[in-house]
């Protein structure tokens, strides 16, 4: 299901074909990304609390009914509000609500592994676009055409996501793995079920939201200008396109499956705190590394890594901190730092180049709300709540 869903990531495949086909402009087409990302952000906390209330079947089936049909009726995209509604709206929808399912059904069923469980279902949200985005630029859009190829994907993300969302169902009440005791764990259960109020009343959640937001900006803020930058600097269009499809979609697969894994024997935060803070010199490493191919490719790989970590343990974290029965909505909530995120790390990137016409601000500047975002997290504690003596 999450192969399918993380076809999100590789919209910038779509975006020469159609500047092509209708005269489009970047900020035309780029209006669609951040359009899908605020609607997957909010509709993800609708899709929590469903998922929570009336298990992951009917969620999971409904996010990937729409994110399919988002991609079918883009076939016959003619105008830039059609396509804002079909790819944006719809598909944002369909995200927001097939996303939602995973993370907390994974979380239920693996409790002694939760960090590689929820990492192993995000990790496909992230390697989708090295699938897809390849396939579609390389061959079904050069053999079939645009509006063939949305047809294509939409019906063949129609089988993987319905196929997906049946297999997808909680455990039965009380589940435990054999031989597990959370007293035993390595990575304690949390001490309550925490409501979505009371997980608000946490100063954990404000602190961790505020990391999440800024590591988040960071990592897209250098993304965003990955392309460009690396055309400023001579790279050819064949390395261009194996960084951004394969290396960056495998290192931000791996970081989410390997950090997850790292997360159960490490601790989530010491895990989100080691990552933030190795992206703090990668980014600035990024632009150094210029047009030396081999090192722009091991920093672009380590980036992707440092942003993926974030996705998947922030989601085995909502789990430990603040129980699994909420867990649905309480990560909806907290995953609302990451649209923040999609709106402003891409947008201060392109402010920061048009003013000072290099990457090298954008660069640094992410380094900095990294560091920032590393301070969030080395104050983040296990959660009690605002005004609640510790026990």
């Amino acid at each position: 299901m999450n192969l399918a869903l993380g076809t999100l990531y590789a919209w910038s495949v779509f975006v020469a074909p159609l500047e092509s086909r209708f005269g489009w402009k970047r900020a035309d087409t780029s209006m669609v990304f951040t359009i899908a990302v605020i609607v997957f952000a909010i509709s993800f906390v609708v899709a929590g609390r469903l998922q929570d209330r009336f298990g992951p079947l009917p969620c999971s089936l409904a996010g990937g009914i729409l994110v399919s049909l988002g991609f079918y009726l883009c076939s016959y995209a003619t105008s830039l509000v059609y396509l804002y509604v079909c790819f944006g709206v719809i598909g944002g929808l369909g995200n927001g609500f097939g996303y939602a399912t995973p993370i907390p059904v994974m979380a239920k069923w693996f409790p002694d592994k939760r960090g590689l469980a929820v990492g192993l279902a995000v990790g496909g949200y992230g390697a989708g676009s090295a699938i897809f985005g390849p396939l579609a630029q390389l061959k079904l859009i050069p053999t079939y055409g645009l509006p063939a190829t949305f047809q294509i994907l939409g019906g063949l993300f129609l089988v993987m996501t319905t196929v997906g969302a049946a297999l997808l169902r909680n455990p039965p009440a009380g589940y435990r793995p054999d031989g597990w005791s959370p007293a035993a764990a390595k990575i304690a259960a949390a001490a309550r079920e925490f409501t979505p109020g009371e997980m608000l009343q946490t100063r954990s959640f404000y602190l961790m939201w505020a990391g999440y937001a800024l590591g988040c900006s960071a990592g897209l803020m250098v993304i965003s200008q990955l392309v460009p930058f690396a055309r400023s600097v001579g790279i050819a269009a064949a390395a261009l396109s194996t960084m951004m499809l394969v290396v960056g979609a495998f290192g931000n697969a791996s970081g989410r499956i390997l950090s997850g894994w790292m997360s159960d024997r490490l601790g989530r935060i010491n895990v989100l705190r080691a990552m933030i803070g190795i992206s703090v010199f990668a980014m600035p490493a990024l632009y150094a590394a210029g047009n030396n191919v081999a090192l722009l490719y091991a920093a672009v790989f380590v980036v992707y890594w440092c942003y993926g970590t974030q996705l998947s343990v922030n989601g085995a974290a909502v789990a430990d901190f603040w129980g699994t029965r909420n867990a649905g909505i309480n990560y909806g909530i907290l995953f609302t730092a990451w649209g923040v995120a999609g709106i402003i790390g891409p947008r201060i990137g392109g402010v920061l180049y048009d003013r000072y016409h290099n990457y090298q601000a954008a660069f640094y500047t992410a380094a900095c709300l990294a560091a920032v975002a590393l301070l969030c997290e080395l104050g983040a504690r296990r959660p009690v709540v605002i005004g609640e003596p510790k026990t």
